[in-house]
Formats: structure tokens, C-alpha cells, sequence
């Protein structure tokens, strides 16, 4: 069984699944959290496969900046999609939507929109942890 194939089946009850030789690293927490999360411990994730809810263009980013192999999203963006044929990461998905939504469905993800004049994987990780730290603060 693929990497990918295991972390497919160990998606269920979580939010993302990592997996690299039998290894899997899960989290529940929602969007790009855990990848930030991940990147920002300085976890070595390139060579992982990954399956994931939802990965739009900045999810597909991170996964690049992390030398993520292949993917595999129940939703994926077209914008998601490009960046992963551009730098030849391998994915599949279940639904292909044009663009991410955000939680209440009024708008396009702030994620989203945060990369959108970006195709740099390391500017769009500062980006996006900004922009996560800037959520975060008016959530509390």
C-alpha cells in the first residue's frame, strides 16, 4: 500500500493526514493550521504524502514549500491544482470547486485571498502565518 493510499485511510475523524513509510502524522485542527504548525516546529515533511479535507492554493503551497510528494484532497481548488501540476506533486481528489469558501460561505477564503498575488512558497508561508496570527487575535 502507497503512502498515499495510508493516508487516505487514516483521514477519517481527522482534518489532515501525513504519512511517510507507514509513518503518519495526524491533526484536527481545521484550514492551514496544522501545516503552519508543522512547518513552524521545523518538522522535515518533505517526502510525506499527505490527504486533507480541503486544499486550496494556499494548502498547496505549503505542501510545495515542505517537498510534500503527493496529495490527496476530498475538495481542491482549480487554483489548488495549478500549483500542484506546476511543481509536479502527484494528487487526487473527490471534488474539484473553483475556488475555496470561508466558514460562514459569504466569501472566498481569507487563506485565499492572502495568496492570491503569490506563487512563492516561502512568501506565502509568511504570509499565511500572519494572516493566521491576525485571525487568531480577534477570535479571542
Amino acid at each position: 500500500m502507497t503512502d498515499l493510499q495510508i493516508a487516505k485511510n487514516n483521514l477519517s475523524g481527522h482534518t489532515i493526514c501525513l504519512c511517510k513509510n507507514g509513518n503518519c502524522i495526524y491533526s484536527d485542527k481545521r484550514g492551514i493550521a496544522p501545516m503552519i504548525n508543522f512547518i513552524g516546529r521545523g518538522d522535515d515533511l518533505s517526502g510525506y504524502s499527505v490527504a486533507d479535507t480541503v486544499v486550496g492554493k494556499a494548502a498547496a503551497l505549503l505542501f510545495v514549500k515542505c517537498g510534500i510528494k503527493s496529495v490527496f484532497a476530498k475538495t481542491l481548488s482549480e487554483y489548488g491544482k495549478s500549483v500542484l501540476e506546476r511543481y509536479g506533486i502527484k494528487f487526487e481528489y473527490v471534488i474539484l470547486t473553483e475556488r475555496i469558501i470561508n466558514r460562514e460561505g459569504t466569501d472566498v477564503c481569507p487563506m485565499e485571498k492572502a495568496v492570491m498575488n503569490t506563487d512563492d512558497p516561502q512568501a506565502a508561508y509568511e504570509i499565511l502565518k500572519n494572516k493566521l496570527t491576525e485571525l487568531n487575535s480577534h477570535r479571542r
